[in-house]
């Protein structure tokens, strides 16, 4: 993301009538600085912690739930007792998939939507049209692969 998107978020939370704080930058910035990664609200708020140490826990978990709530950031479910967060992508057909290792745990992004010609046949059989999906492969990535 770059200060042209930042900008954007900005004028989206005025837009819709809420301030843009420090903290709700801290958060954004955080987001923005560890993309692909997954965070959770706990690892969101240390990393916010690193250079804005009066940001509290609940500070940032109010952030989150807000930009959620905005379609901002999505809120992910990997099966870790976690709520993870990652920007959301408006120009995303559907959500992109997760491959997580079943051994250590890291959770990889897969970009191809795999499942167009399923969603047709779901339409054509059915009659019923899929808008969106979430899909998690579960299994062990190169690495884990290469130590058993």
């Amino acid at each position: 993301m770059n200060s042209a998107d930042v900008q954007e978020l900005k004028e989206l939370l005025k837009q819709r009538g809420y301030k843009f704080t420090g903290q709700r930058n801290a958060v954004l910035d955080v987001l923005v600085r560890y993309g692909g990664k997954h965070l959770s609200t706990e690892e969101v708020f240390n990393y916010v912690r690193e250079i804005h140490p009066e940001v509290g826990l609940a500070t940032v978990y109010r952030t989150l739930t807000l930009l959620d709530s905005l379609k901002l950031v999505e809120k992910l479910d990997l099966d870790d007792g976690f709520s993870r967060y990652e920007l959301a992508r408006p120009n995303e057909d559907h959500r992109h998939h997760h491959l997580i290792c079943n051994n250590c745990g890291s959770v990889t992004e897969v970009e191809e939507d795999l499942l167009d010609s399923l969603e047709a046949q779901i339409l054509k059989k059915n009659e019923f049209l899929v808008t969106d999906h979430r899909v998690k492969f579960y299994g062990l990535c190169k690495q884990c692969r290469n130590i058993t």
